[in-house]
């Protein structure tokens, strides 16, 4: 099991993505647009530096549902390789049987 404080701090990045979102988008709009005044699109560059670093969805690391861990993680499934094995074992994935030949 990962630590909470490392799992709190994913969801918490996920939130201030979500939130900061549209704004991002807007001022990469701005940025990209070759168009506009190279004055206008620098302080749109400014104002997307001056956002939280958090917001940035690269920022966000893909972690297990269900205990947390940040290494082999599937994400199809959004489990991590252990927890899939485990679940698959028990029968409680549909579809997914132990392979033997």
């Amino acid at each position: 099991m990962a630590k909470k404080s490392m799992v709190n701090r994913e969801v918490k990045r996920a939130k201030l993505v979500k939130q900061y979102a549209s704004k991002r988008a807007s001022l990469k709009s701005v940025i990209d647009d070759k168009t506009k005044p190279v004055e206008e699109r620098f302080k749109a560059t400014l104002k997307l530096a001056a956002m939280p670093r958090n917001s940035s969805a690269t920022r966000i690391h893909n972690r297990c549902q269900l205990t947390g861990r940040p290494h082999a993680y599937y994400r199809k499934l959004k489990l991590s390789r252990i927890m899939l094995r485990e679940l698959a074992s028990f029968g409680q994935i549909p579809g997914m049987v132990k392979s033997s030949w």
